[in-house]
Formats: C-alpha cells, sequence, structure tokens
C-alpha cells in the first residue's frame, strides 16, 4: 500500500470509496459533490490518501482547517481491518496540528466501529450533534 495527498484527479475514486462504506453511509449520495471535493482538498484543508501497487484508492481522509474538523475518513470495505484507517488517521492529525493548535472534531454514528476507533484513537466524546451523532474532540495529535 502506498500513502500519498490526495489530488484533483484522484476525487472519482475518493467518491468510489464514499460511496462503498458499509457504515455512515449517504442517504443521499448527491448531497456530496465533486465540487465539494475540490472545496476541501483545495481551499478548506487537505486530504490523503491510501492506494494499491495498482493505484486504486482504498481509503481517504480529509482534514478541514476552516471549520476545524474531519471532513472524511473512509477506508473500501474490502480493505478494512489493515491499519489503513489508522494510517491516515494520523497522517491528517500530524498535519492538522502543525497548521493551529485549535482543538479538531468529528462526528459519526453511534454504536458504530467508526465511534469504537475514534475512541481507540484518544479522541473525547463531547456531546450529540442535533442529528444524533457522537461529536468528537481532540486538542493534540498522534502520539510519536
Amino acid at each position: 500500500m502506498h500513502y500519498r495527498p490526495a489530488t484533483l484527479a484522484d476525487i472519482p475514486q475518493l467518491s468510489l470509496v464514499r460511496l462503498a462504506v458499509r457504515e455512515n453511509r449517504l442517504s443521499d449520495p448527491a448531497r456530496v459533490t465533486p465540487a465539494d471535493y475540490v472545496d476541501y482538498l483545495t481551499r478548506r484543508g487537505r486530504g490523503w490518501l491510501c492506494e494499491t501497487a495498482e493505484g486504486t484508492v482504498v481509503g481517504f481522509a480529509i482534514a478541514d482547517l476552516q471549520d476545524h474538523s474531519v471532513w472524511a475518513l473512509f477506508v473500501h470495505p474490502d480493505h478494512e481491518g489493515q491499519g489503513i484507517g489508522k494510517h491516515l488517521h494520523d497522517q491528517l492529525l500530524t498535519w492538522y496540528f502543525r497548521q493551529t493548535p485549535h482543538p479538531i472534531w468529528l462526528s459519526t454514528a453511534p454504536g458504530t466501529r467508526a465511534e469504537a476507533f475514534y475512541r481507540r484513537q484518544g479522541w473525547h466524546e463531547t456531546g450529540r450533534t442535533t442529528s444524533g451523532e457522537v461529536r468528537f474532540e481532540r486538542g493534540e495529535g498522534p502520539k510519536e
């Protein structure tokens, strides 16, 4: 597996990964557009991906520096359990906290593997969103 910064040319594959996930599925796939990816990758923050030797994207993460949040962290279901999400998570946090000391937040559905993952990575629950998702916050990057 190879990790690198995500580019605009990667957007179609990022979208395929996003639409393939089993948890935190989009109720309306049209809600996240290619223009959204462009905005988050070029203006609002930065993204990273994991790809196979053949160049197939199997996971990605995008930080939103403006909203101080994790906009996306997804791994294709066929590649779960290989440490891809943790590696992308750590890349995202390392970059984010090099840019700002401001705490970062995210939300995810309760009772999911994603919720358990974020707890294992040291995120602290700060409440619920208006839609009922668990809201997490973190004030520092990964331990070296």
